[in-house]
């Protein structure tokens, strides 16, 4: 595809050229001769067939996850989670080493993958949020649990300009990704201070069905406040918010 330049931007077919707008703005690409029923039916396209198979398999999988979290994820996303989210499933997909090509799926391959994946990008956890924590799964209890020793705001937080006040908030829980299943739980702490005074020691522990048999996840991010007359409005609608997935623990 190629980027449109000029003032006039196009959208439409002239020819064998078609024009259409992105996010990433006007783009232009030349018409294939190709139709849907022989991708579909010709021999010589069998490896595109299984691809297509396996990719709306992990396209479907990161849609549950995008689902189960739904409460945690609204505020703390970037407009490319979906598709950076489908690509780490596919990911996951084909590290599965069992399955032939074309049925490889997330439940034979390796969850743990998903690990470390940024909800916003613009805002990687890394990068905001300096203070140490632990993150721990119990499969037996259930728990899902955050803890973060006591520190100094100003010093191990990267706040963006306005900010005010900010929160901790985690979420966990066990998925089923054969039929959709899920029970998540999120947890956050109180409206907190950016200021230069230690905090106390805070623990966000979510719950999970008690020795699950389903892949468990937990994520854990910061939300950022600006006080306005006694009230905390989330700063410029979560752009600078931080979430990640840090621990997996798969089947």
């Amino acid at each position: 595809m190629a980027q449109q330049r000029g003032i006039i931007k196009l959208a439409g077919t002239i020819g064998n050229i078609t024009f259409y707008k992105t996010q990433d703005g006007y783009m232009a690409k030349e018409k294939t001769s190709l139709d849907a029923t022989r991708i579909a039916t010709d021999p010589n396209f069998i490896r595109t067939r299984e691809n297509g198979v396996e990719f709306g398999h992990a396209a479907r999988v990161g849609s549950i996850l995008r689902r189960a979290f739904r409460g945690v994820i609204l505020n703390s996303k970037d407009n490319r989670m979906v598709s950076r989210l489908t690509q780490r499933m596919v990911a996951v997909v084909y590290a599965d080493v069992t399955s032939t090509r074309g049925l490889r799926n997330v439940m034979d391959g390796e969850m743990e993958l998903v690990e470390g994946f940024q909800f916003n990008v613009n805002a990687p956890l890394a990068t905001t949020f300096f203070a140490p924590y632990t993150a721990s799964i119990d499969r037996v209890t259930g728990i899902l649990k955050i803890d973060v020793p006591s520190f100094i705001p100003a010093n191990m937080v990267e706040a963006p300009g306005g900010t005010t006040h900010y929160k901790l908030i985690s979420g966990g829980g066990a998925i089923g990704f054969e039929n959709g299943w899920y029970v998540v739980d999120s947890k956050a702490s109180a409206v907190l201070p950016w200021n230069g005074v230690a905090t106390a020691v805070i623990s966000l522990s979510n719950a999970a069905p008690l020795a699950s048999t389903h892949p468990l996840f937990l994520l854990f991010g910061i939300e950022f406040y600006q006080e306005v007359n006694g009230i905390q409005y989330p700063l410029k609608n979560g752009a600078y918010n931080a979430l990640s997935v840090v621990k997996v623990s798969g089947v």
